[in-house]
């Protein structure tokens, strides 16, 4: 196989709170291949959020990178300097924010927004780069893009929003594309077409797409690979079949059975995974899982679980997982 378009090595992220120093991401791995998208899943807390952010090197100013990079074209980008980072992004890697909203400036028309998005990494004449913003709005399914394109952000429903955020990332038809809760904000139609939409993405992009999100449903519709994480660390990895249909680390099992998809019958109330997330200040010694596992065992508090390699590309860090 070849080398992977992008990749995460043992990535461990603090950043700096009063109550101390809380480790967000503990010794992460993952790696996507050209022409093909994989999906980090979990529950909120357990460090996708701060994976994406390093991804597309926006970390918080009070995160501290402890250990590990994200190497893409051969070079770990979270060592580079910022003027670096910044041509990398939306050329070579772009990203679909959780709440568009927040991606354009409120006091700006998308269409001069789109133009610059061109103009800051080259960029064409006006009236071309205009015409590429239209098409790209167009293809993504917006009726009448040039009138979008004198539009405010406030202006758009929440189905336009997105497919306006989505049109900026392509825009620079980078060779990674990292998805935020794509969906997260939309009602049910919308989701439905951002989901259309992104499917039609990944046949056509051939770069690689990242999906960061706690819709299994979202994954399993889009990804070819997911990671499930949990506490800041990869607790499971493999192919979507895999995943969800022969999880093996409790937690996966426990995520796939709230997934309100497979709830068959009418129920008094949705199934839930009983405790919280571990204090990531002071990280228990053993098996982050261990106080809400329905199977620990003894030695599942104090001794790390190992990451077993079960097949071809599937993997889990539980101390009952057996190949």
């Amino acid at each position: 196989m070849s080398a992977p378009l992008l990749s995460v090595e043992n990535l461990s992220v603090c950043y700096a709170s009063e109550e101390g120093s809380v480790r967000a991401l503990r010794n992460a791995s993952l790696a996507a291949q050209a022409g093909e998208a994989i999906g980090i899943v979990g529950e909120s807390g357990c460090g996708k959020s701060t994976l994406a952010a390093a991804l597309i090197t926006l970390l918080a100013t009070n995160a501290q990178v402890t250990s590990g990079g994200v190497v893409f074209g051969g070079r770990d980008i979270l060592s580079l300097g910022q003027e670096d980072q910044r041509r990398l992004r939306g050329r070579h890697i772009a990203m679909i924010f959780q709440d568009p909203m927040t991606s354009f400036n409120p006091v700006l028309t998308i269409g001069q927004q789109l133009v610059d998005f061109q103009r800051e990494h080259g960029g064409h004449p006006p009236a071309l780069m205009r015409r590429r913003a239209a098409e790209m709005l167009r293809k993504v399914g917006i009726a009448d893009p040039e009138r979008c394109l004198d539009r405010y952000v406030h202006e758009l429903s929440g189905g336009m929003r997105q497919r306006a955020a989505i049109a900026a990332a392509l825009l620079m038809t980078p060779e990674v594309l990292v998805a935020d809760e794509p969906t997260t904000a939309l009602d049910v139609t919308m989701e439905a077409q951002i989901i259309h939409l992104l499917r039609e993405l990944r046949r056509d992009h051939n770069g690689a797409l990242v999906i960061v999100t706690h819709h299994l449903g979202l994954v399993g519709e889009l990804c070819d690979r997911v990671y499930v994480m949990y506490a800041g660390e990869v607790v499971e990895e493999g192919s979507v079949e895999d995943v969800y249909h022969r999880p093996r680390h409790p937690y996966t099992r426990a995520l796939i059975a709230c997934d309100p998809a497979n709830i068959g019958e009418p129920a008094a109330l949705l199934p839930t995974i009983p405790g919280r997330l571990p204090d990531l200040v002071h990280p228990p010694p053993g098996c982050s899982f261990a106080d809400r596992c329905p199977k620990v065992q003894a030695h599942c508090h104090s001794m790390p679980p190992p990451y077993v390699q079960l097949g071809a590309g599937h993997a889990a860090r539980c101390h009952e997982a057996v190949p």
